[in-house]
C-alpha cells in the first residue's frame, strides 16, 4: 500500500492465501489504487523456470516472508530467492535478527550485496497455528536491502 501511495508504477501482489489477497484487493479499492495486480500462487515457486515470464519484471520487490525457523525452516530463503529472480534492482525483506549470520552468508554465496537497513521489534500475534504457545511474541527483526547483481539485470 505504501509503495502505491508513494507513486509506484505498478503493484504486483501475490500470496498463497485467498483471504489475504481478498483483503489486499479491498484495501486497494478503499485507497482507489488501480495500478495493481493480484496473483494467487506459492511465492517460493516463482524462481522456477516455469515462471521465467515473471523474472526481472519488477524494479523492486518488497516482501515479508514467513520466518524460516522451526516449522518453516528455510522457507524465508526460498522466498528471498524468488524475490531476487523477480527483481531488476533490489529486494527489501524482513527476517528474524537471530538468522542474520545465515542470511548474510547465503547472500554472499549468491553474489548478492545484503545490507541491514533497520533493526526493528515486531509484535507477532500468536494463536493462529497449533504450534503458537503465546498470544503475542516480541521478535527482533532485520529489514534488509538485497541488491540484485548487475550481471543478472
Amino acid at each position: 500500500m505504501g509503495s502505491a501511495i508513494l507513486g509506484a508504477g505498478c503493484i504486483f501482489s501475490c500470496d498463497i492465501d485467498c483471504d489475504a489477497l481478498s483483503i489486499c484487493k479491498e484495501n486497494f479499492n478503499d485507497f482507489e489504487i488501480a495500478n495493481s495486480e493480484l496473483l494467487l500462487c506459492d511465492v517460493s515457486k516463482l524462481s522456477d523456470e516455469s515462471n521465467s515470464h515473471l523474472h526481472k519484471r519488477f524494479d523492486t520487490v518488497l516482501m515479508n516472508p514467513p520466518f524460516g525457523t522451526k516449522h518453516n525452516w528455510g522457507l524465508d530463503m526460498l522466498f528471498l530467492k524468488s524475490g531476487l529472480a523477480l527483481a531488476k534492482t533490489a529486494v527489501y525483506s524482513l527476517h528474524k535478527t537471530s538468522t542474520r549470520d545465515h542470511i548474510l552468508k547465503k547472500a554472499a554465496d549468491w553474489g548478492v550485496k545484503a545490507t541491514v537497513v533497520a533493526q526493528l521489534r515486531y509484535d507477532l500475534k500468536g494463536g493462529k497455528y497449533k504450534h503458537h504457545k503465546k498470544q503475542v511474541v516480541d521478535i527482533e527483526v532485520d529489514f534488509y536491502r538485497f541488491e540484485v547483481p548487475k550481471s543478472n539485470n
